[in-house]
């Protein structure tokens, strides 16, 4: 039990991989430099997939490429609609980070997500962006306003509601993926290591793409309702 406890440990610990000697030292964790990686990922294979675009008689790249774009943009279009397509970027980029960071773990690096500080921080993001797209539809007074709908009584449950979203959103995230690392780690601890395989295959890509989709699915409907 003592090993098992180990590794769930060992799993969860975010070691610091260096120092900036700023303002007495400002530690890097291991999930920043990984959230690097990501973002040299993203930005290296966007420039892959777009170079050599054509309106005509496009590869076969092209098309794939353009197929993967139009499913995501029409996915968030249908829930946001055209009041909402500004924000469709954004949706389509963190679904992107966090379905890779997800399943980065099968190339032997620890996944960001599961870093607290990670999930809280996409969490705030998200929040923010859903609170200033509910400003930039109804104005601040409009949106002062709106946490007095549909009557007044009930207008601190809407302003406690503002700090209820990115807990939930947050330990949604880590908490699905935590549970992920509790579930592997007893497979690991209690089976042979050749059956743990396929579970990994599990969690890594079809567990960690469907914890990308609930995220950005319920920001999608918190920024629908701010901007109705």
């Amino acid at each position: 039990m003592d090993q098992l406890v180990d590794s769930l440990m060992e799993e969860l610990n975010c070691n610091t991989v260096f120092t900036i000697p700023l303002f007495g030292g400002i530690d890097v964790l291991e999930s920043v430099v990984v959230t690097w990686i990501i973002m040299a990922i993203i930005m290296i294979g966007s420039l892959i997939w777009v170079h050599g675009l054509k309106i005509r008689k496009i590869s076969g790249k092209q098309a794939a490429l353009e197929s993967g774009f139009s499913f995501l943009y029409n996915f968030f279009l249908d829930l946001l609609g055209e009041e909402g397509k500004d924000y469709i970027p954004y949706l389509i980029t963190v679904v992107i980070y966090i379905a890779i960071a997800n399943m980065i773990g099968l190339l032997g690096f620890k996944s960001p997500t599961k870093d607290l500080n990670v999930t809280a921080s996409l969490a705030v993001m998200s929040i923010v962006l859903v609170e200033a797209a509910g400003i930039r539809k109804k104005g601040v007074k409009g949106w002062v306003k709106s946490f007095a709908e549909p009557i007044p009584i009930i207008a601190p449950i809407n302003v406690l509601e503002l700090f209820i979203r990115p807990l939930s959103l947050c330990m949604r995230l880590f908490g699905n993926v935590l549970g992920a690392v509790v579930v592997m780690a007893l497979i690991k601890y209690l089976l042979p290591l050749v059956v743990p395989l396929p579970f990994s295959g599990y969690f890594d890509i079809f567990d960690g793409v469907i914890q990308a989709y609930v995220f950005v699915f319920l920001t999608s409907l918190y920024i629908k309702e701010a901007i109705e």
